[in-house]
């Protein structure tokens, strides 16, 4: 890479290269293919260096994007990395799936006028091309010798989590429900947005740190939190994500064809469904589906539904500004030839004589004043049903936490299935804290990462006040929640 720091920002915004559409809908290889090291030259030379970077602000975890992007226009990678990893230890992942236009791209100053830096493809490169991306991170060669700390859940918020504890010193145990690591990251994101090489590599990471991980292990069914604290765990943190799917509560749900977003997505993407039957979890899908939802979970079912050859539309009970889809994932659904089908929500769906569901009754909706998320509610039109012949349908209209952790812990506070935590992510029980979805529902990867930053700081500091942390927290007055 060139030494030069003559700023270009009237460059235009460097664009990834794509998988050819002959190849996206017969594999599942990752779609977008990042940056070239000369496009990685170019973008990075359109920040604006500013002196206040609202982008570092604009970040939940406060990423010093502006260092970073200063040492890419040096060739410096391996600092650049670590200016990540200071606050993000898992670049590789965010650089994919993380938000970034609502976030640090939202603020940058050079947005104003024109198409922000992509920041959020400058991130991957660098986790992408860091000297040794197998090698240890920042902290590494440390072993912990600290109290030790037991994380629930393999997802964003307690990986989050594992790092912090892990850099202060602590012990800590991660304990995975499912066989494979990663929670929703690895459930619930298609490899051709997120490859489970990318996954595992970051945690890896983790693991030459010293954290260590438990599979197979369902905390509230294979141990409860009471018995972690018998076991020698000082404090546990609840990161167990939110894994039970929302129902539409309509005629016909039950019938064969019909998913929810979670089952299709967790064979599909978990089970790797799409190899069997050399993989063992097979899924249905027939030549018409219908995705019901707007979020990225129904994108997601939607670009697996054209890869198994189904003609396949999004009904959307809202307008297209509405979608909380990331725009580039309706951009390339569309490509794939996934349809939208706006402002209309099914009312049944309807079968065959054999259970299997052969059509869906739909209604047609009108926007009208803003409901709690802030957009326009949808309103039924009278007498404007209409049907849609349909194979599959999959329902992707969001989730809560699984029941299982709070039905074994029944003193654990909790309002409408999700934990209830203060600013600092306390729960109502001594030594016990949680984040992440099974706090926020169904939420971001960087948000959860935040939670699990918060609830490790936290951590350390009310096991450095008490010892005795497990029994003496409970004498402290309840802070105000959340």
């Amino acid at each position: 890479m060139k030494q030069t720091v003559k700023r270009n920002p009237k460059a235009p915004r460097q664009r990834p290269g794509l998988l050819p559409m002959e190849t996206r809908l017969a594999c599942h290889d990752e779609v977008c293919q990042g940056l070239t090291l000369e496009q990685v030259e170019t973008e990075a030379l359109r920040c604006l260096n500013c002196k206040h970077a609202a982008c570092v602000d604009a970040c939940p975890l406060h990423v010093d994007i502006k260092g970073f992007i200063a040492s890419l226009t040096e060739g410096d990678l391996m600092t650049a990395f670590q200016s990540i990893t200071r606050s993000n230890p898992f670049p590789g992942i965010c650089g994919r799936v993380c938000q970034h236009e609502v976030f640090c791209e939202k603020a940058c100053l050079l947005g104003k006028k024109r198409e922000p830096v992509a920041i959020g493809l400058l991130e991957r490169f660098v986790a992408d091309h860091q000297p040794s991306p197998s090698g240890p991170m920042e902290h590494a060669r440390r072993l912990p010798e600290g109290p030790r700390v037991a994380l629930v859940g393999s997802g964003p918020a307690s990986l989050m989590a594992a790092y912090e504890l892990n850099r202060l010193g602590y012990r800590v145990t991660v304990f995975e429900a499912l066989h494979r690591l990663g929670g929703v990251l690895s459930y619930g994101i298609p490899p051709f947005r997120l490859p489970p090489d990318v996954i595992e590599g970051e945690i890896a990471r983790l693991d030459q740190l010293g954290v260590e991980f438990a599979t197979n292990f369902l905390v509230g069914n294979t141990a409860t939190i009471d018995e972690l604290f018998d076991q020698g765990y000082k404090a546990v943190f609840l990161g167990a994500g939110a894994g039970l799917p929302y129902l539409l509560k309509i005629p016909g749900e039950n019938l064969v064809g019909v998913y929810t977003a979670n089952e299709f997505l967790t064979r599909t993407n978990l089970m790797r469904a799409y190899d069997f039957p050399v993989e063992g979890t097979p899924v249905i899908v027939g030549n018409r589906t219908i995705v019901i939802g707007g979020g990225n979970s129904a994108l997601d079912a939607a670009r697996w539904a054209r890869r198994f050859g189904s003609e396949t539309t999004v009904v959307f009970r809202r307008g297209r500004a509405e979608l909380r889809a990331r725009a580039e994932e309706v951009e390339l659904a569309e490509q794939e030839g996934v349809r939208f089908e706006f402002l209309a929500a099914p009312v049944r769906f309807l079968g065959d004589a054999e259970g299997r569901i052969r059509e869906v009754e739909c209604i047609r909706m009108r926007l009208d004043k803003p409901d709690g998320s802030g957009r326009p509610s949808p309103v039924p039109i009278a007498a404007s049903e209409y049907r849609i012949p349909v194979d599959t349908a999959i329902v992707a209209v969001g989730q809560a936490p699984n029941p299982t952790l709070q039905r074994a812990t029944p003193q654990l506070l909790t309002r409408n299935g999700r934990i209830v935590v203060d600013e600092l992510g306390k729960t109502n029980l001594p030594g016990v804290y949680a984040g992440g979805d099974v706090v926020r529902g169904g939420s971001t990867v960087v948000l959860a990462m935040l939670d699990g930053h918060a609830a490790a700081l936290a951590i350390d500091r009310a096991l450095r006040c008490e010892p005795g942390h497990g029994k003496a927290i409970a004498e402290q007055p309840e802070e105000k929640q959340r």
